[in-house]
């Protein structure tokens, strides 16, 4: 029994209900940006790519029917550029500077599905915008371009921009937050910082060394301190580290604490020094030991 609920945000290009045998299926592929094996949906005949992302919680379940399923979990689909999965192999296929069959480029033993993401309908139609093509009789040979690509994924940032604009996204001191909180103006935010997040959402779809060149294409300069790349809410204060045992702390003596410098005094504190204190018992009296008498 299907435990999982999908929620499908373009159900018309995910199932095609005039060709009930196309049916939309999972996939395991190559994740571009940690190069692991992530899972996709290819909707009816493979012509649209679906990234497939999980929402999840410690204590969340269903009811089914007359049954409780315990897997609450809510996966998102929702349509991918092809592309991205396609450029990792271009690039590693593209050391050797020739140009090939791209059918012959996009193969990997570990994960046979990818072969199926030629069969996108923006596959064979955009590779132009990450490579170089070469036409010899009717046949098609491509070989990878690292400028193309720059301008490829600059656009991709832009139009990322955009759109973070129009929703009134919170692109703040948050950049790398993927917590989205609408603000009421845009004017409190420099072009740098919608640059800056639009860069970090592209990131999560290419590469480390990709990402790192995509900056310097934009002309972003590399952000090193960690106040500075950190959202507040996760930037981890002193008193939030928890103190760990980790030493024996009977072998320091009374002398080790002397020599630390007195602390400054509280009012009440310095209050308490000007009574006259003679005549009072001091308080460890009324707990000391008793003296025993002695024997006659």
């Amino acid at each position: 029994v299907m435990s999982l609920i999908f929620i499908l945000m373009s159900t018309d290009s995910v199932i095609d209900t005039h060709r009930p045998e196309s049916d939309p299926a999972f996939v395991r592929l190559r994740n571009p940006s940690t190069d692991s094996a992530s899972l996709y949906m290819l909707g009816s005949d493979d012509l649209q790519l679906y990234e497939v992302k999980a929402f999840e919680e410690d204590f969340h379940s269903w009811f089914v029917g007359q049954t409780v399923q315990r897997d609450g979990r809510l996966l998102f689909v929702t349509p991918m550029d092809p592309l991205f999965l396609i450029l990792p192999y271009l690039i590693k296929v593209g050391k050797e500077g020739k140009f090939q069959p791209v059918d012959q480029v996009v193969m990997d033993e570990e994960f046979p599905a990818c072969s199926r993401l030629l069969s996108c309908t923006r596959s064979q139609a955009s590779l132009h915008h990450i490579a170089e093509e070469k036409e010899v009789g009717s046949l098609k040979f491509h070989r990878y371009s690292q400028e193309k690509t720059m301008n490829w994924l600059k656009k991709k940032v832009e139009r990322t921009v955009v759109a973070l604009k129009k929703r009134n996204i919170s692109v703040g001191e948050g950049v790398k937050s993927t917590t989205y909180v609408r603000v009421k103006s845009e004017s409190d935010y420099h072009e740098e910082d919608y640059l800056r997040y639009a860069h970090g959402l592209i990131s999560e779809y290419i590469s480390e060394d990709l990402s790192k060149a995509l900056l310097i294409h934009l002309g972003l300069p590399e952000l090193t301190s960690p106040k500075e790349t950190e959202p507040p809410s996760k930037k981890r204060k002193l008193s939030d580290k928890p103190v760990e045992a980790g030493e024996d702390y009977t072998k320091f003596n009374s002398a080790d604490f002397a020599r630390k410098p007195p602390k400054k005094m509280t009012a009440a504190q310095k209050s308490l020094a000007k009574v006259d204190k003679s005549g009072m018992k001091p308080m460890s009296s009324f707990f000391s030991p008793k003296v025993k008498a002695e024997k006659k």
